[in-house]
């Protein structure tokens, strides 16, 4: 499997292949803090779900709906749906452990700091406000600990089994309109097991046929019905499927969508979980096939069992004055930089596209502007001095046109692959609902 279509899969929404919202926003993870006296609403395995987490997923699922009470399934579904996440939740996290998969501090660390970032703010405050809500900080650390384990399970179940044909990626690239038109989709799902009986088979597409009668009778709109009636794991996101291209739609699906204007949706087709009905939300033109390629020059210190935080710090701190006083970058990074990369070039980073070398110094770079040396910042090995010497907007090339192409031929298997993966992960479970007890 090609590099491309690894970092595809890394960057991949969950909202594909796992329960959406992440488990660290809706579920508030798998050993949800009880009371002394607690009762089990689940056992799964030899391990139990809590009537604490239960309640606390509950919550939380309605404090997102806040003011939007009105668009949530009756209490009985509601807390069904969101046990049944809970259960995956719990398989899934379990499959990751037994095969291994470890989340270390330091990985976790980092992540929450990115998650605190990208809001925003400081972990400080990404802590504060996760307490104000009346939850647990180290909770939410557990969250995030297992939906890593979860993602890391994921590419490892879909590496094994998904492979991109160089025919595939030439028909993909033959379609008259790849790289053109976006759409936005909705689905309503009424699940089958496998091997269902002609009789599930006649309930299951009387209830979907059902469903859509109360769409086309206005008694409810089609995010609604996806919340109050759906079986899929996004039902509570109203089945939002996020921005698709056509190429990464099933083919059957395909064709009928782009005959659909907004807001329409298509009849119910059987598909391998079940019957389905797709909605297009909206639809847009894509964007140029355009990346954007930085020039820098980098220094770093490392910091190790040699050199502390605080020495590191203040070497950098100390170069960065030496060359605003005018010295020479390159000799510098020659002579005292750690990156073995680029230190023998003067600490040259030659064109490169914007994430090559990880978020930390893609955010550097993009704040600044060409010539301008960056303040230190700190990254998992050390402090590090960047200087942005030029910056391109490049066309993105046959070989990157190809790279795409087998992400999305990729993501696609691999979205089919993992549902039929949990699908017989849930299967092989013993689980004993107690929720009427």
């Amino acid at each position: 499997m090609s590099k491309p279509f690894l970092a595809g899969l890394l960057a991949a929404s969950l909202a594909a292949f796992l329960p959406a919202p992440a488990p660290a926003q809706l579920l508030g993870g798998t050993g949800a803090s009880a009371g002394p006296i607690d009762g089990i609403v689940a056992v799964v395995d030899e391990d139990v779900i809590l009537r604490s987490e239960l309640e606390q997923a509950v919550a939380n699922v309605r404090l997102q709906y806040q003011g939007r009470e009105n668009q949530l399934p009756p209490e009985d579904v509601l807390r069904r749906q969101v046990l049944e996440r809970l259960v995956l939740l719990r398989l899934q996290v379990a499959r990751a452990e037994g095969s291994g998969i470890r989340i270390g501090d330091t990985e976790l660390n980092q992540t929450i700091q990115g998650i605190a970032q990208r809001s925003g703010g400081t972990v400080e405050q990404l802590r504060a406000s996760i307490e104000a809500q009346g939850l647990s900080f180290e909770d939410y650390r557990r969250s995030v600990r297992e939906e890593l384990q979860i993602r890391r399970l994921q590419q490892r179940v879909v590496q094994s089994r998904v492979v991109v044909s160089e025919s595939e990626i030439d028909q993909l690239l033959a379609q008259r309109d790849f790289d053109s038109t976006e759409y936005r989709l909705a689905n309503i799902l009424v699940a089958l097991p496998d091997g269902a009986t002609p009789e599930q088979v006649a309930i299951a597409e009387q209830k979907i046929r059902g469903i859509r009668s109360l769409i086309e009778r206005g008694e409810m709109d089609f995010r609604a019905a996806a919340i109050r009636y759906s079986d899929d794991r996004n039902a509570l996101e109203g089945g939002d499927l996020g921005w698709r291209e056509l190429s990464s739609i099933p083919p059957r699906f395909a064709e009928i969508i782009q005959s659909l204007q907004p807001g329409q949706y298509t009849e119910p087709l059987r598909g391998p979980s079940g019957f389905q009905m797709v909605q297009l939300v909206e639809k847009r033109q894509a964007g140029a096939q355009t990346i954007t390629e930085y020039q820098a020059d980098h220094l770093m210190i490392a910091v190790n069992d040699l050199v502390g935080e605080e020495t590191a710090r203040r070497r950098i701190e100390e170069l960065r004055a030496r060359i605003l006083a005018g010295e020479d970058f390159a000799k510098l990074a020659r002579e005292f930089s750690n990156d073995t990369f680029s230190r023998n070039r003067g600490g040259r980073l030659d064109w490169f596209a914007e994430g090559s070398f990880g978020p930390a110094i893609a955010a550097q770079l993009s704040a600044l502007a060409d010539g301008q040396l960056s303040e230190p910042f700190r990254t998992e090995a050390g402090w590090h001095l960047l200087r942005r010497v030029a910056s391109r907007q490049q066309d993105v090339s046959e070989e990157n046109r190809r790279d795409r192409a087998r992400q999305i031929i990729g993501e696609r298997k691999a979205q089919d692959e993992f549902e039929r993966f949990l699908r017989q992960l849930r299967a092989d479970a013993y689980v004993e609902s107690r929720l009427g007890a």
